[in-house]
């Protein structure tokens, strides 16, 4: 059995807009194991950027715990949860949040230049199958080699586990097999656990471990023993 990176028990977050309680998570409980490349998939408003938000330090759970190994981060505050994030997970979201003033390799380098023992911008952005963009503004690259650069910024630093929300939901089919691509070689290169949330149900055939959300509950999880090639996935 790998090791346990993330567990949850009892996990529960409800958003109060004053005049309605929303209920988005209702129970958690749920284990990532190192090394896999996890799929959580559902539609949307189930719970899953909820529950990666939490996970990924960004949001707090309402009730439960959530451990990253031995580390409770239920238990820790502003401060300690902003030296997790720094230290240990690097983010992937729909829209690549790039600072379009800066080419690729400058975008990279905003995370190297603060992060412990970085690889360097160049390393990373060849990772992805960008090297030959390296000096390129977001504007002059498509859709999808900007999230390519988006991976390699959140690689950049050596995190231990790399969270990714909907990193296709922007794109066409083509575009989106090479960002699975990439994220593919990335866990299989670098061992980084990998969580990936989609709604997209043919993602999950690339996955170690697919868990499934409705209603912001986990209704099963599968463990799957014939993972295919993104290059095979199609939508």
């Amino acid at each position: 059995m790998p090791e346990i990176v993330f567990k949850t028990q009892g996990v529960t977050k409800v958003y109060d807009t004053g005049e309605l309680k929303v209920h988005a998570l209702a129970g958690i409980d749920l284990e990532l194991f190192a090394g896999e490349l996890s799929v959580l998939l559902g539609p949307s408003g189930s719970g899953k950027s909820t529950l990666l938000n939490i996970l990924g330090g960004l949001d707090h759970a309402t009730e439960g715990r959530v451990w990253f190994r031995d580390l409770e981060l239920t238990a820790l505050g502003d401060r300690g949860l902003t030296r997790y994030r720094r230290d240990h997970v690097g983010f992937v979201f729909q829209f690549y949040n790039l600072v379009p003033s800066l080419t690729a390799r400058e975008n990279v380098q905003l995370v190297t230049d603060i992060a412990r023992d970085p690889m360097a911008p160049e390393e990373a952005l060849d990772m992805v199958g960008l090297g030959h963009r390296m000096d390129h503004f977001p504007a002059e690259m498509s859709g999808g080699e900007q999230q390519r650069v988006a991976i390699a910024r959140a690689i950049a630093k050596r995190p231990e586990v790399l969270l990714c929300d909907e990193p296709t939901g922007a794109l066409d089919s083509k575009t989106g097999v090479q960002v699975l691509e990439a994220l593919k070689t990335i866990n299989d290169t670098l061992g980084t656990t990998t969580a990936v949330i989609t709604h997209n149900a043919m993602i999950r055939k690339m996955a170690h471990r697919v868990i499934y959300f409705q209603d912001g509950r986990v209704a099963r999880v599968e463990v799957n023993d014939a993972q295919i090639a993104p290059s095979e996935i199609s939508w």
